[in-house]
């Protein structure tokens, strides 16, 4: 099932990891196999892993790419991840990993958001953190199957999984 959770300090205020493992500790059941955090400047991922396609901790997430320049926080399934690894394999990318994430993570980066998505054959929902132009971008399948909440309070805009992990954070309030 998977769970993703984070947090954008709009006002470039340095984002406490505290605050995203507390919202993240919140999705654990739906990740019970492995759960971690990233924090950079004034951005906070979490992700909750349930262990579906690969087994190992080589799916571990926060997923990061080889050049530390991309993060991705991801839950669901893109079911033409194969094809699209045997299209990044092409264009010189390598793989750790059997997971779909990884494929997912190296489709964002090399190809960006909106070229990566429109190739995209699944059910998803992802946080990805580029650091070369210091965007995140929040995706989802077009269906929408995949839970996302959104909330921005001040300052701080925030997404999770479900919605009792948003209230974590304390700028954000029900």
């Amino acid at each position: 099932m998977c769970g993703i959770a984070g947090f954008i300090n709009l006002d470039g205020k340095r984002a406490e990891p505290r605050w995203v493992q507390k919202m993240n500790l919140k999705l654990m059941h739906r990740g019970p196999d492995q759960f971690d955090s990233f924090s950079f400047e004034n951005i906070a991922l979490g992700a909750s892993r349930l262990s579906i396609l690969d087994l190992t901790q080589s799916g571990n997430q926060p997923y990061v790419t080889d050049d530390g320049l991309g993060v991705l926080v991801y839950n669901g399934e893109v079911y033409n991840h194969n094809d699209l690894k045997k299209d990044l394999k092409k264009a010189g990318e390598t793989f750790q990993s059997r997971c779909d994430t990884e494929v997912v993570l190296k489709a964002l980066h090399r190809w960006g958001p909106k070229s990566a998505i429109e190739r995209f054959n699944g059910m998803f929902v992802f946080a990805y953190y580029d650091k070369r132009d210091k965007t995140v971008w929040l995706g989802r399948d077009p269906a929408g199957i995949k839970p996302l909440y959104i909330a921005r309070s001040g300052n701080v805009f925030a997404f999770a999984s479900e919605m009792k992990a948003l209230f974590e954070h304390p700028s954000i309030s029900c």
